[in-house]
């Protein structure tokens, strides 16, 4: 994030589903020079339009912003895209913040006031509009929300809600019924009670030592307790949001899920205990050992990289890895984060939003454990040196097979023009395509809601109408929420797996997919993980290009069962059951 100121240095049912893959290819991706990223025909722009209005969906997000210019002010919220009442559409969810005392004492827990303070569930009705069920779900919320992580803890079939915030954490169970249950206390999961130490950020659901029950990482941001500390002019209208620097490290927070709904912190055993700056949090098996890593983005200190040991254990790699700063050797605002494999060749790769003037990091996965910082070879540099980007996902909009990205911008520094004017508070969205030699910005011609300006946050990613085309929805600081539906024209297939758990956590994640179609290989790790303070559709998206179908699936799931499907048809949404370990479903070695 932020750097406070301007940084300028199935149970196999359906198996054998008649959809021969076609014979048509696709050029494979190759490493190119910024100059061919730049230039590439290949590029093919999106069609993106806001219909959050249209849809009913009016969420403004509540962000007090006080002549002290506290560091919170500048965050922002989240937001979710989930099925949690099983119909099949996506529902969404967004978390809010709270009003703010000005002077606000050492130790204040600010409340919500009233409903425009409220986080907001919106469900999804058969005609696709959304029609807002906070009251009659129970989440309303308290205090003041930062993060929102989903995920099925307790392995009943229905999603659950991990809600973070600065003043305390809340787990709300999904009962099934359409309603929610804080189950906070009685979970264990309300984070410290210290003043000072009760800032927590983004969050995520994985199962740590394969026991089948999702576990819960949560980031911390800062030691931070109402510091009412002057930075930038003192002169009037050029006071600014502090810089991160100021303020102390905190470890994260790791919850081993006991079973009973009940969890124990174990961050101090685990190894996931290094004072950070955590901002964003990313899941793949970056070393190709068959155990999930954490990814770490931290703002202005150098990015974490958590290898699995195994048994619940991890070691911190970053340096090693070669992500922990950019290719100059320095660190920057890392804020949002993603982990997937963009060039198909096998490996999950990292990108990791920040500051104007610092350049997006994307790291290109050696296959070795370590990593080469590909924000120049890309493209990326260029596209992304006078920008600030927060919420960021990896998906493939036009379904040629290869993954694109997609990003929230704006600045943290309210002030940055009067300094700078060549940056901007408020930016608009940027939109990447992969050309398979290199990402080319095509926001400017991906529809007119590209042209408006933000000051975008959190970032969610999912099939909202099951249409085959990936749409977005993005939370702004103290502005409307946008839906960015997915309107392009292409004649190119795809296919939605939904994977379901046995012995492996309900959700699958963690589990790892890889497709080929005619054109080669792709991957995609389950996670619902990622972005910006936010939680993303858990079902894995593919775009088969022309193929109107999988030659074959292989899906390595968390139980270490690997089970392999072929000839699935394109074009549908797939329900793919976990099966029962056998002498055909056993871990290769």
């Amino acid at each position: 994030m932020k750097a406070g100121w301007l940084h300028v240095s199935c149970l196999l049912v359906g198996l054998q589903i008649s959809a021969k893959a076609q014979t048509s290819v696709v050029p494979p991706v190759k490493a190119a020079s910024p100059a061919t990223a730049s230039t590439s025909t290949a590029a093919v722009p999106g069609l993106f339009v806001d219909t959050a209005s249209k849809l009913g969906v009016t969420f403004t997000g509540f962000a007090q912003h006080t002549p002290t210019k506290y560091l919170i002010e500048t965050m922002g919220s989240g937001v979710a895209t989930f099925d949690y009442d099983n119909d099949g559409l996506l529902d969404i969810f967004f978390v809010n913040g709270a009003a703010v005392l000005d002077p606000a004492p050492k130790g204040t827990v600010p409340s919500k006031t009233g409903p425009a303070e409220w986080n907001r569930l919106y469900h999804q009705r058969k005609d696709g509009s959304f029609e807002d069920v906070t009251e009659k779900a129970g989440l309303q919320g308290v205090g003041y929300g930062m993060g929102v992580a989903v995920g099925d803890y307790d392995n009943d079939g229905f999603e659950d809600l991990f809600v973070t915030g600065y003043g305390g954490n809340h787990l709300y169970h999904n009962n099934g019924n359409g309603t929610f249950t804080d189950v906070t206390e009685p979970s264990g999961t309300g984070g410290s009670t210290t003043p000072g130490q009760t800032w927590s950020t983004s969050a995520a659901w994985v199962d740590l030592d394969n026991d089948g029950l999702l576990d819960l990482v949560v980031l911390r941001y800062v030691k931070w307790d109402w510091e009412d500390v002057w930075c930038g002019e003192y002169r009037p209208g050029y006071r600014a949001f502090c810089h991160p620097d100021i303020f102390p490290a905190i470890a994260p927070l790791v919850y081993h899920n006991d079973g009973k709904g009940r969890f124990t912190e174990i961050s101090a055993k685990t190894g996931l205990n290094l004072p950070g700056k955590g901002l964003g949090i990313a899941l793949a098996d970056f070393d190709r050992d068959g155990k999930i890593d954490i990814a770490i983005a931290n703002d202005s200190m150098p990015e974490f990289l958590y290898h699995n040991k195994g048994n619940g254990q991890f070691e911190e790699t970053g340096m090693l890895a070669e992500i922990a700063v950019d290719g100059d050797g320095r660190t920057y605002a890392g804020m949002g984060i993603d982990a997937q494999d963009y060039n198909n060749d096998g490996l999950p790769d990292l990108i990791i939003t920040n500051l104007a003037n610092q350049k997006y990091a994307m790291y290109r996965n050696n296959g070795d454990g370590s990593f080469t910082y590909d924000t120049y070879m890309s493209g990326l540099a260029r596209m992304s040196h006078l920008h600030s980007g927060w919420g960021i996902h990896f998906f493939d909009y036009d379904n040629d097979g290869l993954k694109d990205f997609l990003v929230a911008q704006g600045h943290d520094l309210d002030t940055v023009e009067l300094n700078y004017p060549q940056l901007h508070y408020k930016e608009p969205m940027m939109l990447a395509h992969n050309s398979g030699q290199g990402f080319v910005d095509v926001s400017k011609s991906s529809g007119a809601v590209f042209a408006e300006t933000w000051v975008g946050r959190g970032l969610a990613v999912g099939d909202l109408d099951n249409d085959g085309r990936l749409d977005a929805v993005v939370s702004t600081n103290g502005g409307l929420a946008h839906i960015l539906h997915n309107e392009i024209k292409t004649s190119n297939h795809w296919l939605i797996l939904n994977l379901v758990g046995h012995t492996s956590n309900r959700d699958a994640i963690g589990a790892e997919i890889e497709l080929t179609t005619s054109a080669g290989k792709q991957m995609v790790t389950v996670s619902t993980a990622g972005s910006y303070l936010s939680s993303n559709d858990k079902r894995a998206h593919f775009g088969l290009g022309p193929d109107t179908g999988a030659k074959t699936i292989r899906i390595r799931w968390p139980s270490g069962v690997v089970q392999v499907l072929e000839h699935i048809a394109g074009d549908q949404v797939l329900k793919i059951d976990e099966p029962a370990r056998t002498p055909s479903h056993q871990t290769p070695k």
